[in-house]
């Protein structure tokens, strides 16, 4: 059965798709194979990190949701990221991508799509690639297709910075979740300042949503010059926000 999960932040700028890339990363090197859906049809991006040009692209999701291919059309094998560092083991990735394309973009967004067609999509790929995980890179906010995936997700992952605004749109957030009943809801804080004392900063916000904090990630200044060129923990497998990373797989609850 294929665990869905949602990563989702309130605003922008808070490290979510490249969140989303590192942690599929991190769960395919534990030999599991993980699909990622590019739901953030307004601004995607995600497939920049795994090296697959957008020009080189057949089929998106946009595709799919316009009738025009079948939803495993879409899907991207990027295993090659891992570098042969799970060989003899069933594990991989695959991206289904969203198109950069404005034409594209605004023709999905001005037409709608069928929310059951979506659905089904889903249903499809996991069987189809045989998935223990489906991530879903959400758009920021809260919008019809944000709603759609944080109310079918059996984990959300919310992503937010050390900051007011994000604080606050992190408590919007979780009202919301709680009303779709998600079955597990766990909270990132990212791009925390080094000189912070984490266990405080966790308890704080363990204490002020009543939710579990699965992870305290550093603001690193080698993510920062890597610039979204790679996966970090792919490239750092000894970094302290790669330890990190691992630590908030073992939190979901599947």
């Amino acid at each position: 059965m294929t665990t869905i999960v949602s990563v989702h932040s309130y605003r922008g700028g808070t490290g979510k798709s490249n969140f989303t890339a590192n942690l599929a990363a991190s769960i395919a090197l534990q030999g599991k194979r993980v699909g990622i859906i590019d739901t953030d049809i307004q601004s995607p991006g995600i497939h920049v990190l795994f090296e697959l040009d957008d020009e080189k692209i057949d089929f998106t999701l946009n595709d799919y949701l316009s009738g025009f291919c079948n939803v495993e059309d879409t899907a991207h094998d990027v295993s090659q990221i891992l570098n042969g560092e799970v060989d003899g083991s069933n594990s991989g990735i695959y991206l289904i991508p969203s198109s950069m394309k404005a034409k594209d973009i605004a023709q999905t967004l001005g037409k709608g799509y069928d929310v059951d067609l979506l659905t089904d999509g889903f249903k499809e790929l996991s069987s189809y690639l045989q998935l223990d995980y489906l991530l879903l890179d959400t758009h920021p906010g809260l919008n019809e297709e944000t709603l759609f995936s944080i109310g079918i997700s059996d984990v959300l992952l919310i992503i937010l910075r050390p900051d007011q605004q994000d604080y606050l749109g992190t408590a919007v957030v979780l009202e919301v979740a709680e009303h779709l009943e998600v079955p597990q809801v766990l909270l990132v804080v990212n791009k925390a300042l080094p000189e912070l004392d984490f266990n405080a900063l966790r308890r704080q916000v363990e204490e002020t949503y009543q939710k579990t904090v699965a992870g305290v990630l550093p603001l690193s200044h080698e993510m920062l010059r890597l610039g979204s060129e790679g996966i970090f923990c792919l490239l750092h497998p000894e970094h302290e926000l790669t330890a990190e990373l691992n630590k908030i797989v073992s939190h979901m609850k599947v």
